[in-house]
């Protein structure tokens, strides 16, 4: 008989109920166990629609339930407490990006996961993508030296949800992405927290780099949230990086011209520079002594893979392994970045 995971969600909103609970649900080893959101009638919903076992509108009690692993999906402002309480029940834990909005809490989240031999996976999606994870390996193995200056670059089709207006890819979903979420300044909303998370964990991931200082402009959506970032870090060897986020990609670019997202990566080193494009689907390592090197990437490799982290997360909490490919780390200090520019 095949081992399954018993399975538990606290949040269950627009994200979770439209593709990660789907997906769990298909899986042969996965028991969708228990399920916590607020409203009652959303949660008895959600509960039968799914067949989830038990439900509960309070986390702490269903941080008692007879679970192995716990998804936080909740709004990013709560992942804190969601994820301690989780932790501290012995479950391993999933936490949607952002993992925190507070890097010490960050950083105590993986210190109460390593005092008791859990893991934290960060479902930072494209950090899963087999190519960057080869572009961290060029990186360990020196492939461009010592890191002496950074550039990255994200910018999405999201000025909608930036803007406390409905997002146009999610209407005809059962559940929307509340405003109170993405564009309230007093909630962690914004297109940093929202989504240059996802750049500055693909870049802490592939590069050790620990930032040290950082120095912000922010340019604001009519909700007084952050439409665009121009970001400069200093890391603690020394080196720089120029950070750059903009919502307003034209929706029409899903259409038009290829993706809706832009990811482009660019470190430069003692040794060499190494260029990761996840829009234009590149990853090159030039170096000065000319031993280079590139993946021939296929279209469609730079699209969001979305399920590589939930499968890598069903491995991680069945068979007790540690997380290895994508540490919590980089999510944390994505987050330091974060929580210093704003």
């Amino acid at each position: 008989m095949t081992k399954k995971l018993k399975l538990g969600f606290i949040g269950a909103g627009w994200w979770a109920t439209e593709v990660q609970i789907p997906y769990f649900a298909a899986k042969d080893n996965v028991e969708l166990t228990a399920v916590c959101r607020l409203g009652k009638e959303e949660l008895e919903n959600v509960k039968n629609k799914f067949a989830f076992k038990q439900a509960s509108e309070d986390y702490k009690e269903f941080c008692d339930f007879d679970l192995d692993a716990v998804v936080i999906a909740s709004p990013h402002i709560y992942h804190y407490e969601h994820a301690k309480a989780a932790l501290e029940a012995g479950k391993h834990v999933l936490i949607e990006k952002p993992m925190t909005t507070e890097a010490k809490h960050a950083f105590e989240l993986i210190e109460i996961a390593k005092s008791k031999g859990l893991e934290i996976v960060v479902p930072q999606a494209w950090s899963f993508a087999p190519w960057i994870l080869e572009a961290r390996s060029w990186l360990q193995a020196g492939g461009v030296g010592e890191v002496k200056h950074v550039v990255c670059q994200m910018a999405s089709a999201l000025g909608d949800l930036f803007d406390a207006k409905p997002m146009l890819e999610t209407l005809d979903a059962e559940y929307q992405p509340p405003v109170s979420t993405w564009a309230d300044p007093k909630k962690a909303g914004g297109y940093g927290w929202g989504q240059l998370s996802h750049a500055l964990g693909v870049l802490f991931n592939i590069a050790d780099l620990e930032p040290k200082e950082v120095y912000s402009l922010m340019g604001l959506s009519s909700a007084g949230v952050d439409y665009y970032d121009a970001m400069t870090v200093k890391f603690a060897n020394g080196a720089t990086a120029s950070v750059s986020g903009s919502a307003t990609i034209p929706k029409a670019a899903d259409n038009d011209r290829g993706k809706g997202y832009q990811i482009d990566i660019r470190i430069f080193g003692t040794e060499g520079m190494l260029l990761l494009d996840i829009e234009r689907e590149r990853l090159e390592l030039v170096r000065h002594d000319g031993n280079n090197k590139h993946i021939d990437l296929k279209a469609g490799d730079g699209d969001y893979p979305q399920y590589l982290p939930l499968d890598y997360f069903i491995k991680i909490a069945l068979e007790n392994k540690k997380n290895e490919n994508v540490p919590a780390v980089s999510a944390a200090r994505a987050v330091a970045v974060l929580e210093a520019a704003y």
